[in-house]
Formats: structure tokens, sequence, C-alpha cells
């Protein structure tokens, strides 16, 4: 009987190794547009498929950044200007996208780009700081969708999402964590409209990446508290502020291994059975999605152990 559920078991994957290696063929013929190639993610990942032979298409935010890529890659790659907060230069980059790719419809719609914020309570916001988040991480990604989804359905192709664990599991205050929810429930809706188009809708859900966090972060987040209201100094204390910058310290020090995550997105877009939710690092495997699914009275009790302990808490 054992034998019998081994043998089952190893069958089984053997045939999800095998179902995991089959590529889409043709590759070399494949456009793929990606948002945010200044640094991180979406510049290793430029540089990644470039390398296998993939036509990337590549929008940067700052001209030195599309230099930057340019000098670090092959003749095929290209680049463009973008800035997806503003609608008149996400027209420009389609039709852009659209002379280049001609007849053959975009493969591949990686959108990638996105800002971080401080680790805060969101007492010491504003609207204006949730605002600036969200426009970037949540309402920039739909209107970049929204313009390019006639491409990705003439090619038959994929879109990848950015999202995060956050996006799962709000663990702390600001927009950031709204924006990747919304960006979970627009590609769940995404993906269904557009499976009788033969389009495939993937999201990329990573845990903590040093490049999401740095000093700019921990600055934005001194001008926070030094903007915040008497009362709200009052009631949290220097002290729990200080604690929330220490956390940046440790955040500082998460992986750099940025393949964890290019390797996710490049899977969806070359597999030929790609999945619908990639999971990238060992906090987001071992922790936040673990967490996820827990009794929420349980998830509350855990993660409140984290928090900065208010000057007048009761």
């Amino acid at each position: 009987m054992w034998l019998y559920l081994l043998a089952l078991l190893v069958f089984y994957f053997l045939c999800r190794w095998y179902r995991e290696r089959q590529t889409v063929k043709n590759l070399t013929e494949k456009y793929v547009f990606i948002t945010g190639c200044d640094s991180g993610f979406g510049n290793q990942l430029a540089r990644q498929l470039d390398t296998r032979g993939i036509r990337v298409l590549s929008a940067c935010l700052t001209q030195k950044g599309a230099d930057d890529l340019k000098k670090a890659t092959s003749g095929r790659l290209k680049t463009t200007i973008l800035d997806v907060t503003s609608t008149e230069s996400i027209a420009a980059a389609t039709e852009w996208v659209k002379e280049s790719v001609g007849d053959k419809g975009l493969w591949g719609l990686v959108n990638n780009a996105g800002v971080g914020s401080p680790l805060t309570p969101n007492e010491w916001l504003t609207k204006e700081d949730f605002e600036n988040v969200i426009r970037v991480n949540l309402l920039g990604l739909i209107d970049v969708t929204l313009h390019m989804l006639p491409l990705v359905r003439r090619a038959r192709g994929r879109v990848v999402n950015m999202a995060s664990m956050l996006g799962r599991l709000a663990f702390f205050g600001g927009g950031y964590c709204p924006s990747k929810y919304g960006v979970e429930a627009f590609s769940d809706s995404l993906r269904r409209e557009l499976i009788p188009f033969g389009v495939q809708v993937s999201i990329i859900e990573p845990g903590g990446f040093a490049t999401s966090i740095g000093q700019n972060i921990k600055e934005r987040l001194k001008s926070i508290w030094n903007q915040a209201s008497s009362d709200v100094k009052e009631a949290y204390g220097q002290q729990c502020f200080e604690k929330y910058y220490r956390m940046h310290e440790f955040a500082t020090r998460s992986s750099t291994n940025l393949r964890l995550v290019t390797d996710k997105i490049e899977h969806a877009l070359t597999s030929c059975h790609p999945h619908t939710r990639y999971s990238a690092g060992w906090d987001a495997k071992l922790f936040f999605l673990p967490f996820s699914y827990l009794p929420t009275s349980l998830t509350d009790y855990v993660l409140t152990r984290f928090y900065p302990r208010p000057a007048q808490a009761v």
C-alpha cells in the first residue's frame, strides 16, 4: 500500500517537473514591455530577458535610467520614458509600443513600476500620503494595462502584475498595502475576463527585498513624524517613533537576490503553463503566506506583537 502511494507521489512530482519546464516557442520573436526599469526588479528583468533573446521594450522614469540600461544590454533592447501617473505619457508609450511590435502584438506586459512607503501608523499620515502611493502602484498599473490590452489580446499573450505579500496581509499603515490589495483584486477580475481571449494573467507576490526600502524611505518617515500633530506625538511618543525608525534598519537587511523575483516573472512570461500567483522570498513562503490563511484573531495577536507600543497604550 505504502509503495503504491510513494510511486503515485513520485509520479505526481515528475509530471509537475516536466510541466514546469515546457516553454513557449519562438521566444526570440516575441515582445515584452516592462515598466519601472530604472533599477530594482524591472532593471534586472530587462537584462535577464535580453540575454534570452527576447525583444524587450523597457520603460524608465528617467533618461539616465534608460541610458544606463542600454549600456548594459544588447541592441535588441529598446527604451522609452514613462511616467505611469500621467495618462499622456502612457498614451505616448502605447503608440511607441505599437510601432515597435507591428502586427505581432505584445506578448508580455509586466507592470513592475511602483514606489514604497515608510512603516508607519495610519494616523501619522495625510490623505495625500496615501494618494501618492496609490497613484503609482495601483492607478498607474491600471492605466497602463487598459492602454496596452488591445496589443496583448492580438498576441494572445501574458499580463504580469507586481503585487506583494502585503497585498495579502497588511502589516503597516499608509497607501502601500491598500495599493497592493487593489492590484490583487484588479488582476483577479482581469484574469477571468481575458480567459476567452487566450490571455493569461499572473500575479507576483514578493516578500521583503532590500530594493524596496532605501534611505529616502527612512528620511520620509522622519519628515512624516516632524509634521505630525502635537496630539499624535503625545499619543505615540518619541520612543515609539524611534522604534519604527529602527524597524527600517532591519528592512534594509532583507534579501538582495532579485532573481528570486525576476525568475518568477520570467517563468510567467515563457512557460506554457504559467501560474496564477508566484510567491518569492523565504519570508513570503514561511511567514506571510501561512499567516494570511490563519483566523483573523490569531493573526492580529501575533502581528501586533511586532508593532512598537505607543506611549498612551492602555
